[in-house]
């Protein structure tokens, strides 16, 4: 499927089915299907993410995350915010997550002409360098939020899994900050893999084995990887069926979900991708584990086994070997801003 069919059903539901949404203050692409060219495939294993703008936000609406689902034979996500977090260009243009999502039209659905007025002004001052050194000093904010809740020992009430995502995120965000200042897509899934295009083109290929060190993937191997990916599936097989609806992410472990969460990955390596890949092993990884807990599931031993091993592999299979890698990323943040600096458009 074309990247343009598949705005037109986003486009399609949010206007017939988002528009009866209590509060539905419009809705607009963000991701990848925003960031490709309209006559581009849309790539295996990638959803179409759909943000619903909601004024007043009802209570049954949980803000944090939305859902995934087909619609018209495209996987849709869609999440949802306060109207408010969109107000006025300054805010959006200092946002790295939301600015790009206004840097080209993408608005679905607008029925005051808000959201299209926005889309303007923040696409006229995207690329101004001080709006984009913002930016990047938000997502290295980001970096340092995550990784607070790390390098603090004994988080009380902190989970494995938690512990682990908030290392595994901390640490990725990196990526996002070189993304961010070289104007590209901050991806989810495939971040280091466009991290290390935009590094190439910019002769900096170094670069992005310094950032494969710090997760600890630069030395895994293909053979590895493959050995995670299977019991990555495992997890995800065992997890997928599980009721498990306070958790945010439930539905990127279910059946609709699997397309991103497991093919997604299969994708990277694939295509000789296994060290880029690692990320989102790990992420899906430790969502199967949360979803059980959520569901008061406790995972067989082998599962956890296998999660472990793959931790081994990147130096993070005890709070401690967490602690000390997100330690290294910390001081690598004055470096990292540097090289972001570089990227940035004068």
């Amino acid at each position: 499927m074309l990247i343009a069919e598949a705005r037109r059903v986003a486009g399609e539901w949010a206007r017939d089915e988002g528009a009866r949404l209590p509060g539905f203050a419009g809705a607009f692409l963000t991701g990848s299907a925003l960031w490709a060219e309209p006559g581009d495939d849309l790539p295996t294993g990638s959803d179409v993410d759909v943000m619903v703008a909601l004024d007043p936000v009802p209570d049954a609406v949980p803000l944090a995350g939305g859902g995934k689902f087909r619609h018209q034979g495209v996987l849709l996500e869609v999440s949802y915010l306060p109207a408010d977090a969109v107000a006025d260009a300054e805010t959006v243009l200092a946002d790295y997550h939301l600015a790009g999502a206004f840097h080209r039209p993408g608005v679905l659905a607008d029925p005051a002409g808000r959201l299209t007025a926005l889309q303007r002004e923040v696409s006229r001052r995207f690329a101004e360098r001080r709006w984009v050194l913002a930016r990047t000093g938000h997502a290295l904010d980001r970096v340092r939020a995550f990784l607070a809740d790390v390098v603090t020992p004994g988080r009380p009430g902190m989970t494995e899994e938690a512990h682990v995502t908030a290392w595994l995120f901390g640490t990725g965000v990196t990526a996002h900050v070189l993304l961010v200042a070289g104007l590209r897509n901050p991806t989810i899934r495939r971040r280091y893999e466009a991290a290390g295009e935009l590094l190439a083109a910019r002769g900096l290929p170094e670069c992005h084995e310094h950032l494969l060190d710090l997760l600890g993937s630069a030395a895994l191997t293909p053979a590895r990887a493959r050995r995670h990916l299977a019991a990555v599936e495992r997890a995800f097989d065992h997890a997928a069926p599980v009721h498990a609806p306070a958790y945010r992410f439930s539905s990127d472990i279910s059946r609709p979900g699997r397309p991103v969460a497991v093919d997604g990955s299969r994708d990277l390596l694939d295509r000789g991708l296994h060290r880029e890949a690692a990320f989102w092993l790990v992420a899906t990884y430790a969502r199967c584990l949360a979803k059980l807990a959520s569901a008061g599931r406790r995972p067989p031993a082998a599962l956890l086994d296998d999660f472990h091993a793959l931790l081994a592999d990147l130096g993070a299979d005890t709070p401690h070997a967490r602690r000390d890698r997100a330690t290294r990323v910390l001081a690598a943040l004055p470096a990292l801003t540097g090289i972001a600096h570089t990227l940035a458009p004068p």
